[in-house]
């Protein structure tokens, strides 16, 4: 046999592309291996690799042969990215050459090869395999590590293999009189671990701050972004560390997504993400590095965060240009990139928690140390926060200094776990009333301007304390609107079934002040 063809893939934005791998071999003339199909470095690289590994496994190596090999890489107009076909490149090569026999139908091969025949892990491996099962494959083949990761996705087999040799044997068919190679075992469907050890802090161990414990449990029940504003050392960073643990547990559904979503970024090392992820990005991160972007559009924090919290501390000393590009996330919970070669629209379904100093200095309005801000610096800092972001962010919380008797002696505050149970409740309040009205939302955050007038029906007294109080604050539209979301997370705390005024008046109470 002089062609052959077998399959695998790649990643492409957030989910997977199938490509075919067609080997033609042209025997007794000059030498030469040549790749096409718009491959970037790394898959050119392979040539290499695979010569290795074929010659490491015991078997002729292309390049010592006088023959013309060409390997396509098709659909010839998709850019071919990474080491993810060195195993199917190998396999393909190998059946064309007559070394092994197999039926390619129905069968992925994905992976990269060590120089000594080994498979490497890849990343993506959890939405390839979603994409080879809807596109009616039966078998895959990959590295053991992202097996786990592959054994996700139901209806399809999935064969994880430490090496190119045993793929070989456990596909190859053995001629008449040869002994049958060494099969690999399935991988049994994997089951999502919900247990969860809670390292580092509790919110019991934060002494005093109750009001911003208060704005991050109604954050935690609506899906609503929060500020917190203070000195230095008052337990900012603390809080929105332990803010995560107050967050309901993720569905298997969710948990697939967000899997998918951190295992295309190379961010789960073989494992699961089972439950909110946590992103902190450093306030010197680039542009792309937060919103996602790059030649060939790439996820960024804000996708990474999805259906978790992103976490940005020193919130102003962000590039204003970060800062800006947030506006999109926060409003429509996704981010769309547009580039030269390619348009991409990424979810971002997050949490945002913000924490910020009043100054650079962190002492203004302090009554125990003096601001040493220079009056351009204080107008600097203050620029970076422009109105649509402030608007965007629901609640704002004052987190003052705390007085030292109550920083020793031991804890007295709520157990996360407690805080949990009532963000749980909220959580399923919402749910059962979104499901009823046939809404594909699930928190109050989610809501837009239609869903508000139809599902949150204000009584007169509370309408009429809501439009006054609006008027005399200067709300916008957007702020105005925020409010009454915050208020049915407020009574959804409550279990209380309509909005009522103390509901208004204490989301009314988490707007800015700057505003």
């Amino acid at each position: 046999m002089s062609f052959a063809k077998v399959y695998s893939a790649q990643v492409n934005l957030l989910k997977g592309a199938i490509v075919t791998i067609e080997v033609d071999i042209t025997k007794k003339t000059l030498h030469a291996f040549s790749l096409v199909g718009l491959p970037d470095k790394a898959v050119d690289e392979s040539k290499d690799r695979v010569s290795g590994a074929i010659k490491n496994s015991g078997y002729k190596s292309p390049k010592a042969q006088n023959q013309k090999i060409i390997v396509s890489l098709s659909p010839a107009d998709l850019k071919k990215e990474g080491p993810f076909f060195d195993l199917a490149i190998a396999i393909a090569y190998l059946k064309c050459s007559g070394e092994i026999k197999f039926n390619s139908e129905k069968k992925i091969f994905l992976g990269e090869l060590g120089l000594d025949g080994t498979l490497r892990s890849i990343r993506g491996a959890l939405p390839l395999t979603e994409e080879a099962k809807r596109r009616g494959y039966e078998e895959i083949y990959l590295p053991k590590e992202n097996a786990v990761e592959a054994g996700l996705v139901d209806g399809i087999k999935v064969f994880g293999a430490s090496s190119l040799i045993e793929v070989i044997q456990h596909i190859n068919e053995p001629l008449k009189g040869e002994k049958i190679g060494k099969k690999i075992i399935v991988q049994p469907k994997t089951k999502i671990n919900y247990a969860r050890e809670i390292k580092g802090s509790d919110f019991s161990d934060v002494r005093g701050q109750e009001g911003a414990k208060r704005g991050l449990e109604i954050a935690a029940a609506g899906g609503h972004n929060i500020a917190m504003y203070g000195p230095p050392g008052t337990g900012k960073t603390m809080l929105a560390r332990v803010f995560s643990q107050l967050l309901p547990d993720l569905s298997n559904e969710e948990v697939l997504e967000i899997t998918g979503i951190h295992s295309v970024a190379g961010a789960t090392q073989g494992e699961l993400v089972c439950f909110p992820p946590f992103r902190a990005p450093h306030h010197t991160s680039s542009h792309v590095s937060i919103v996602g972007g790059g030649t060939y559009p790439k996820p960024g924090e804000v996708t990474l965060a999805h259906r978790g919290v992103l976490f940005m501390d020193e919130f102003p000393e962000f590039e204003k240009r970060v800062i800006e590009s947030l506006r999109q996330p926060l409003e429509d919970n996704i981010v769309s990139i547009s580039r030269a070669k390619g348009t991409a629209v990424f979810p971002s379904n997050f949490i945002l928690v913000a924490a910020m100093n009043p100054c650079p200095c962190g002492n203004a309005g302090s009554k125990k140390r003096a601001c040493i801000c220079k009056p351009s610096d204080l107008d600097r800092y203050k620029r970076k926060l422009s109105g649509p972001i402030i608007d965007r962010i629901d609640i704002w919380v004052s987190v003052a200094n705390v007085d030292y008797k109550k920083l020793g002696g031991e804890s007295t505050g709520e157990k996360s776990e407690k805080i949990k149970a009532r963000v749980i409740g909220a959580r399923v309040r919402q749910k059962e009333r979104f499901e009823k009205l046939g809404k594909n939302i699930k928190t109050n955050s989610e809501m837009n301007v239609k869903d508000l007038s139809t599902i949150i029906k204000l009584t007169d007294e509370v309408r009429h304390l809501l439009d006054d109080s609006a008027e005399r604050l200067g709300f916008s539209a957007r702020a105005y609107h925020r409010v009454i979301k915050i208020a049915r997370t407020i009574a959804d705390l409550e279990n209380s079934e309509e909005v009522q005024a103390n509901h208004i008046l204490e989301a009314i109470q988490y707007r800015p002040k700057i505003s």
